[in-house]
């Protein structure tokens, strides 16, 4: 069996959807018979005091470096601010991640055989392939979101010579990855238009443990706290920034005023948090929840509250992404209001599985009557979740997507070694 390295900004015990993916990857990666071994971050995005009791973080080097273990796996976390919303912030703590990194890769790794690296960030590809050259390794750049097009989409980056750069390292990486893994079908369209080979694209979904998210029906706990019982709720969980287009959401509330059972419940923080609570007062939107960030534990019962649950996503973003709380809102069972581009990669998921209602972006009175439809039909949301958990259970519980990235590991490995 070979040795797995998994090289990632984000991984457990911080809740991210991301490390969590990455940490379900190793777990399953591990059952199969390889060796595991992980270089992250500490937890600077979600932290949950709950998770990191149960994997604590041990100091070493001068505490530069933690360790911890993920059930019998080895990680190492190279320190790390916690997230913020400043652009030359963020790029200066990723560049002392990947400093750090390619220094535990090579003085505390042996024999890797193969490197897995997700992005973003876009310049984890660079230090997956120093790692590679010197342990004479394959890596496979595992593209969670297209960089720097989203970040240039929403006007992150604006300098035309920091864009060329980015550009160029894109390219770099490409080039140099011996498969580029991506997570839809429309992702796939972008990178051969940017010239990717197509024998070495290859698409694979993220995915859930349903084991994790078998709902708690309200009322339930969370339901109980934020006085949501007897309300049909609408909920978005996540970030709240500009990837998500959360604005017309609230646009929608002010429509869905006259509905005193209807309430809007915005679970979570980020960038945009304090400007949206200083909206929700100033346009006293009564109809409205803001809700603070929820532990990973709580997302059945986030669900088992929710009747109808919101995956948004920016017009900038549609194409170059598919956010992870799909798979979990179909996991659980729930209906789903997908406000995307219709062409999205999100949308013809939705769409095509019967489980929910998509909208366009930026249209408020789009959001409201499909609110308005859903409560007028409420009858009908329970299939909708269960067509949603069926094919979740079909096509992207976890141990069905693991399985590929375990062929897809072994090929890029064989391939290496002939």
């Amino acid at each position: 069996m070979a040795h797995v390295l998994i090289l990632s900004l984000v991984f457990p015990p911080d809740s991210v959807s991301t490390a969590q993916i990455m940490g379900e990857l190793a777990i399953d990666l591990r059952a199969r018979g390889h060796t595991v071994s992980v270089v992250t971050t500490t937890p600077h995005y979600n932290r949950d005091a709950a998770a990191e009791a149960a994997q604590p973080l041990t100091p070493t080097w001068l505490g530069l470096v933690y360790r911890s273990r993920l059930g019998d796996l080895p990680v190492w976390h190279t320190v790390m601010p916690r997230k913020t919303a400043s652009i030359p912030r963020r790029l200066v703590a990723w560049a002392l991640f990947h400093v750090l990194s390619l220094i535990v890769g090579v003085a505390a790794l042996r024999k890797v055989d193969v490197i897995v690296a997700p992005s973003p960030p876009l310049s984890i590809g660079l230090v997956a392939w120093l790692l590679g050259r010197w342990h004479r390794a394959p890596f496979v750049y595992n593209v969670q979101e297209i960089y720097p097009d989203i970040a240039i989409n929403l006007g992150a980056i604006r300098n035309p010579t920091l864009i060329r750069i980015l550009f160029a390292v894109e390219r770099f990486v490409y080039r140099r990855a011996a498969r580029v893994t991506l997570i839809a079908e429309r992702m796939r369209e972008r990178l051969r238009a940017k010239g990717v080979p197509d024998q070495q694209l290859a698409v694979i979904p993220n995915f859930v443990d349903v084991e994790l998210l078998s709902v708690v029906a309200a009322p339930n706990g969370f339901s109980r706290e934020f006085a949501l019982d007897g309300r049909f709720v609408v909920s978005y969980a996540g970030n709240i920034g500009p990837a998500q287009g959360l604005e017309s959401l609230l646009d929608a509330a002010t429509l869905l005023a006259d509905l005193p059972e209807v309430v809007i419940a915005l679970i979570g923080d980020g960038s945009l948090a304090s400007a949206f609570a200083e909206r929700i007062r100033r346009d006293r939107l009564e109809n409205v929840r803001l809700i603070p960030y929820q532990p990973f534990a709580r997302v059945p019962e986030i669900y088992g509250a929710s009747d109808l649950s919101v995956v948004a996503q920016a017009v900038a973003t549609g194409a170059d992404a598919v956010p992870s709380k799909l798979y979990r809102i179909m996991a659980c069972g729930r209906a789903v209001l997908a406000v995307t581009d219709p062409r999205s990669d999100v949308a013809a998921l939705v769409t095509d599985t019967g489980c929910g209602y998509v909208v366009p972006h930026g249209q408020p009175v789009a959001i409201a009557d499909a609110v308005r439809q859903a409560l007028a039909h409420r009858s009908t949301l329970s299939a909708m979740g269960e067509r949603g958990r069926s094919r979740v259970l079909a096509e992207f519980e976890c141990r069905v997507v693991t399985a590929r990235y375990d062929a897809l590991l072994r090929d890029v490995i064989a391939e290496h070694r002939r």
